[in-house]
Protein backbone atom coordinates (compact mmCIF):
# COMPACT_ATOMS: atom_id res chain seq x y z
CA UNK A 1 0.00 0.00 0.00
CA UNK A 2 1.39 3.38 -0.96
CA UNK A 3 1.25 5.97 1.80
CA UNK A 4 1.41 8.74 -0.77
CA UNK A 5 -1.96 8.00 -2.32
CA UNK A 6 -3.61 8.26 1.08
CA UNK A 7 -2.53 11.80 1.85
CA UNK A 8 -2.60 13.70 -1.43
CA UNK A 9 -6.00 15.29 -0.53
CA UNK A 10 -4.44 16.68 2.67
CA UNK A 11 -1.77 18.84 1.02
CA UNK A 12 -3.47 22.08 2.04
CA UNK A 13 -3.80 20.89 5.61
CA UNK A 14 -0.15 19.89 5.64
CA UNK A 15 0.89 23.41 4.70
CA UNK A 16 -1.05 24.90 7.58
CA UNK A 17 0.00 22.26 10.06
CA UNK A 18 3.66 22.56 9.16
CA UNK A 19 3.87 26.36 9.09
CA UNK A 20 1.56 27.64 11.80
CA UNK A 21 1.68 25.41 14.81
CA UNK A 22 1.31 28.47 17.02
CA UNK A 23 0.46 32.02 16.06
CA UNK A 24 -1.38 35.17 16.83
CA UNK A 25 -3.07 37.99 14.98
CA UNK A 26 -0.45 40.54 13.90
CA UNK A 27 -2.17 43.93 13.90
CA UNK A 28 0.51 46.07 15.51
CA UNK A 29 1.74 49.01 13.46
CA UNK A 30 -1.18 48.78 11.06
CA UNK A 31 -0.18 45.34 9.85
CA UNK A 32 -2.53 42.53 8.93
CA UNK A 33 -2.33 38.78 9.02
CA UNK A 34 -1.05 36.07 11.33
CA UNK A 35 2.45 35.57 12.65
CA UNK A 36 3.45 31.91 12.69
CA UNK A 37 6.20 30.01 14.47
CA UNK A 38 7.70 27.45 12.12
CA UNK A 39 9.56 24.40 13.35
CA UNK A 40 11.68 21.80 11.50
CA UNK A 41 9.88 19.07 13.43
CA UNK A 42 7.47 17.13 11.20
CA UNK A 43 3.74 17.18 11.75
CA UNK A 44 2.74 13.80 13.23
CA UNK A 45 -0.55 12.19 12.17
CA UNK A 46 -2.42 9.01 11.26
CA UNK A 47 -3.50 8.98 7.58
CA UNK A 48 -7.20 8.52 6.91
CA UNK A 49 -8.42 4.90 6.86
CA UNK A 50 -5.20 3.49 8.37
CA UNK A 51 -5.97 3.92 12.08
CA UNK A 52 -7.92 0.68 12.46
CA UNK A 53 -7.92 -2.81 11.02
CA UNK A 54 -10.45 -5.65 10.88
CA UNK A 55 -9.54 -9.32 10.53
CA UNK A 56 -12.15 -11.81 9.35
CA UNK A 57 -12.54 -15.51 10.02
CA UNK A 58 -13.22 -16.12 6.32
CA UNK A 59 -11.06 -14.88 3.41
CA UNK A 60 -14.15 -14.10 1.34
CA UNK A 61 -16.91 -13.09 3.78
CA UNK A 62 -17.08 -9.48 5.04
CA UNK A 63 -20.24 -9.58 7.15
CA UNK A 64 -20.39 -8.61 10.80
CA UNK A 65 -20.73 -12.19 12.02
CA UNK A 66 -17.45 -13.07 10.25
CA UNK A 67 -15.38 -10.50 12.16
CA UNK A 68 -12.51 -12.14 14.03
CA UNK A 69 -10.40 -9.31 15.46
CA UNK A 70 -10.69 -5.53 15.40
CA UNK A 71 -7.90 -3.18 16.43
CA UNK A 72 -7.44 0.58 16.66
CA UNK A 73 -4.22 2.60 16.71
CA UNK A 74 -4.54 5.52 19.11
CA UNK A 75 -2.85 7.77 21.68
CA UNK A 76 -0.13 8.82 19.24
CA UNK A 77 2.57 10.94 20.88
CA UNK A 78 5.85 12.30 19.58
CA UNK A 79 9.09 13.77 20.85
CA UNK A 80 11.24 15.89 18.56
CA UNK A 81 14.96 16.56 19.06
CA UNK A 82 15.72 19.53 16.82
CA UNK A 83 18.95 20.89 18.28
CA UNK A 84 21.32 19.54 15.64
CA UNK A 85 21.50 19.30 11.88
CA UNK A 86 19.49 16.07 11.94
CA UNK A 87 16.02 16.48 13.39
CA UNK A 88 14.88 13.21 14.94
CA UNK A 89 11.25 12.56 15.86
CA UNK A 90 10.29 9.58 18.02
CA UNK A 91 6.71 8.39 17.59
CA UNK A 92 4.87 6.22 20.14
CA UNK A 93 1.34 4.84 20.06
CA UNK A 94 -1.00 2.28 21.59
CA UNK A 95 -3.07 -0.43 19.93
CA UNK A 96 -6.31 -1.69 21.49
CA UNK A 97 -7.83 -4.86 20.08
CA UNK A 98 -10.88 -7.06 20.59
CA UNK A 99 -11.48 -10.62 19.43
CA UNK A 100 -14.87 -12.24 19.10
CA UNK A 101 -13.83 -15.73 20.24
CA UNK A 102 -12.17 -15.99 23.64
CA UNK A 103 -11.23 -19.65 23.38
CA UNK A 104 -7.61 -20.37 24.30
CA UNK A 105 -4.57 -18.12 24.40
CA UNK A 106 -3.68 -16.34 21.18
CA UNK A 107 -1.14 -13.93 19.74
CA UNK A 108 -2.14 -11.59 16.93
CA UNK A 109 0.55 -9.75 14.98
CA UNK A 110 -0.39 -6.56 13.16
CA UNK A 111 2.03 -4.73 10.83
CA UNK A 112 2.29 -0.97 10.98
CA UNK A 113 4.28 1.70 9.16
CA UNK A 114 6.08 4.88 10.09
CA UNK A 115 6.64 7.06 7.03
CA UNK A 116 8.33 10.39 6.45
CA UNK A 117 6.49 12.38 3.79
CA UNK A 118 7.67 15.59 2.15
CA UNK A 119 5.41 18.13 0.54
CA UNK A 120 2.24 16.17 1.26
CA UNK A 121 2.85 13.50 -1.38
CA UNK A 122 6.48 12.34 -1.61
CA UNK A 123 7.42 9.41 0.63
CA UNK A 124 11.03 10.02 1.68
CA UNK A 125 11.34 6.99 3.94
CA UNK A 126 9.09 4.24 5.20
CA UNK A 127 9.69 1.53 7.76
CA UNK A 128 7.48 -1.43 8.62
CA UNK A 129 7.15 -2.78 12.16
CA UNK A 130 4.95 -5.33 13.92
CA UNK A 131 2.95 -5.00 17.09
CA UNK A 132 1.99 -8.22 18.90
CA UNK A 133 -1.23 -8.49 20.90
CA UNK A 134 -1.50 -11.31 23.43
CA UNK A 135 -4.87 -12.68 24.51
CA UNK A 136 -5.06 -14.91 27.58
CA UNK A 137 -7.62 -17.77 27.59
CA UNK A 138 -11.10 -16.27 27.85
CA UNK A 139 -9.79 -12.76 27.35
CA UNK A 140 -11.51 -10.76 24.62
CA UNK A 141 -9.49 -7.55 24.86
CA UNK A 142 -5.77 -6.88 24.62
CA UNK A 143 -3.45 -3.91 24.16
CA UNK A 144 0.12 -3.26 23.11
CA UNK A 145 2.45 -0.37 22.31
CA UNK A 146 4.47 0.46 19.22
CA UNK A 147 7.07 3.01 18.23
CA UNK A 148 9.14 4.34 15.37
CA UNK A 149 11.22 7.34 14.38
CA UNK A 150 11.96 9.69 11.48
CA UNK A 151 15.00 11.81 10.65
CA UNK A 152 14.85 15.09 8.72
CA UNK A 153 17.80 17.20 7.61
CA UNK A 154 17.38 20.64 9.13
CA UNK A 155 18.43 22.37 5.91
CA UNK A 156 15.70 20.57 3.95
CA UNK A 157 13.07 21.71 6.47
CA UNK A 158 14.21 25.34 6.45
CA UNK A 159 12.62 27.89 4.16
CA UNK A 160 14.92 30.03 1.99
CA UNK A 161 15.39 33.53 3.38
CA UNK A 162 13.59 35.20 0.45
CA UNK A 163 10.56 33.00 1.03
CA UNK A 164 10.54 33.76 4.74
CA UNK A 165 10.74 37.46 3.94
CA UNK A 166 7.68 37.17 1.69
CA UNK A 167 5.69 35.26 4.28
CA UNK A 168 6.56 37.54 7.20
CA UNK A 169 6.45 40.88 5.40
CA UNK A 170 4.16 43.25 7.26
CA UNK A 171 1.29 44.37 5.07
CA UNK A 172 -0.89 47.38 5.83
CA UNK A 173 -4.66 47.07 5.72
CA UNK A 174 -6.17 48.73 2.68
CA UNK A 175 -3.21 48.14 0.42
CA UNK A 176 -3.66 45.78 -2.53
CA UNK A 177 -0.80 43.60 -1.31
CA UNK A 178 -2.59 43.05 2.02
CA UNK A 179 -5.43 41.26 0.23
CA UNK A 180 -3.09 38.77 -1.44
CA UNK A 181 -2.10 35.55 0.28
CA UNK A 182 1.63 34.90 -0.30
CA UNK A 183 0.82 31.20 -0.65
CA UNK A 184 -1.19 32.00 -3.77
CA UNK A 185 2.17 32.49 -5.49
CA UNK A 186 3.10 29.06 -6.96
CA UNK A 187 6.78 29.60 -6.20
CA UNK A 188 6.09 30.39 -2.53
CA UNK A 189 3.65 27.51 -2.19
CA UNK A 190 6.12 25.09 -3.75
CA UNK A 191 8.90 26.24 -1.42
CA UNK A 192 6.68 25.83 1.65
CA UNK A 193 5.57 22.37 0.56
CA UNK A 194 9.14 21.32 -0.14
CA UNK A 195 10.19 22.32 3.38
CA UNK A 196 7.16 20.71 5.05
CA UNK A 197 7.48 17.19 6.42
CA UNK A 198 5.01 14.80 8.03
CA UNK A 199 5.67 11.75 10.18
CA UNK A 200 2.79 9.38 9.48
CA UNK A 201 1.94 6.22 11.39
CA UNK A 202 -0.79 3.69 10.68
CA UNK A 203 -1.57 0.03 10.11
CA UNK A 204 0.08 -1.48 7.03
CA UNK A 205 -3.13 -2.58 5.35
CA UNK A 206 -3.73 -4.81 2.37
CA UNK A 207 -5.71 -3.40 -0.53
CA UNK A 208 -8.79 -5.31 0.68
CA UNK A 209 -8.42 -3.98 4.23
CA UNK A 210 -7.98 -0.42 3.01
CA UNK A 211 -11.03 -0.74 0.79
CA UNK A 212 -13.07 -2.13 3.69
CA UNK A 213 -12.09 0.83 5.91
CA UNK A 214 -12.90 3.35 3.21
CA UNK A 215 -16.31 1.95 2.24
CA UNK A 216 -17.88 0.52 5.40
Amino acid sequence: MSVAKLIVPAIALAVLGGCSRTGEIAAAGGGAGITALRTPCPYVAVPAATGDVTLFSSPTVRTEDAIDVTAALTNVTSTCADEGEQVTTSVNFEVFARRTNGEGARDVQLPYFVALVRGGSSVVAKRIGTVTLHFEPGQLRASATGSGSTVVNRAAATLPQEVRDRLTKRRKAGEQEAAMDPLSDPAIRTAVLSATFEALVGFQLTDDQLKYNATR
